[in-house]
């Protein structure tokens, strides 16, 4: 318009104008902002959410070796065999979503800008906004009972993840069972190699658990074996492997309303069994 030429301004887009008005609504043009917390390295200067799961809330960390590896379908049937209250939050950005189509129930929008919804008796709580970042993941909601278990879906890759300083890196280094998932293929296995690297260090080797989609490890290649180096070959050596059976019927549709197949429940279930385990095996 000839207006905005004659005035100096640019064109304000309706994408623009939606980021201001959620952005006036967070509180964010207050002279003291509501958000408190540490900076991420990396960030740009703005202060980060900080997040410390209550007393008596036990998370487990899920975190795909690589991309489209079903780590969401593994925090998820891992949720639905849970007992007692339980949630999966996804910590990605709201277009990397792999829950968006597995509620059964919307709950809407929560004040703290989460989307929630539930499946049967597992709350779901998804980011609402497209993020640059793994600085940008809001804190989760702060639970209501004190035997909560909380599965973080992680949605980031390792190296990206745990290179910063923010409240989901701590959360996976602090978390009480760290699951990686990847997949029975040579490429999947270097990078549980790496992911296994970034993660050992000072942390103890019961609450790392590997999780393989694909099919049973009697019938995997020599070279998926071999490939992975010794830390891969050590954590394959011992109890802290579980085999998660592919159903080609989700890697077609991703995870929707549909009822989780018994097979994936039955090994999530061995999942948070081993992580039972870990609860009381004593420390050195």
């Amino acid at each position: 318009m000839t207006t905005t030429a004659s005035t100096g301004r640019r064109p304000v887009s309706l994408d623009e104008l939606k980021r201001a008005w959620r952005a006036l609504e967070a509180g964010e043009f207050r002279a003291s902002p509501p958000v408190t917390g540490s900076t991420c390295s990396g960030g740009s200067g703005t202060r980060a959410a900080e997040w410390t799961p209550g007393a008596g809330e036990r998370t487990v960390a899920v975190l795909g070796c690589s991309g489209s590896v079903g780590a969401s379908t593994v925090a998820l049937a891992t949720a639905m065999s849970a007992t007692g209250p339980v949630r999966v939050v996804e910590c990605c950005s709201v277009t990397a979503s792999g829950l968006a189509a597995a509620t059964t129930a919307e709950l809407g929008m929560h004040p703290s800008g989460w989307r929630r919804g539930k499946r049967d008796h597992v709350l779901l709580e998804r980011t609402s906004e497209v993020l640059a970042g793994v600085d940008e993941v809001p804190a989760p909601i702060e639970t209501e009972h004190e035997d909560q278990l909380t599965i973080l879906d992680i949605g980031w890759e390792a190296g990206q993840l745990l290179a910063t300083d923010c409240w989901l890196a701590h959360a996976v280094r602090g978390a009480d069972q760290v699951v990686l998932v990847t997949r029975a293929t040579v490429p999947c296995m270097r990078r549980l190699d790496g992911a296994l690297h970034l993660l050992t260090g000072g942390r103890q080797s019961e609450q790392i658990v590997v999780a393989v989609v694909g099919p049973r490890r009697k019938k995997w290649p020599k070279a998926v074996e071999h490939s992975g180096g010794a830390a891969v070959r050590s954590a394959l050596a011992g109890e802290r492997c579980v085999e998660i059976p592919e159903v080609r019927e989700l890697a077609v549709t991703g995870l929707d309303s549909l009822p989780i197949p018994a097979v994936l429940v039955s090994a999530g279930r061995h999942l948070l069994e081993l992580h039972h385990q870990a609860d009381t095996c004593p420390t050195s």
